[in-house]
């Protein structure tokens, strides 16, 4: 209602959810861990603990 963003997750209509967050993608790929890496179609999203734990009682238990 007043024009800010924010992070949020959400569930998208085929079960899959989708984030919006920070684009790091530049900044932290170079440090990604050995076992970790993205598609080209992939971005590295930044989102806060505290988003990340308030997002967790709106996911449902697989």
């Amino acid at each position: 209602m007043t024009g800010d963003t924010c992070p949020d997750f959400f569930e998208l209509s085929d079960g899959n959810f989708a984030v919006i967050g920070t684009d790091a993608t530049d900044q932290l790929e170079p440090e990604l861990p050995a076992d970790a890496a993205r598609a080209k179609d992939e971005r590295i999203i930044i989102v806060s603990r505290d988003i990340l734990i308030l997002a967790t009682s709106d996911i449902p238990d697989a």
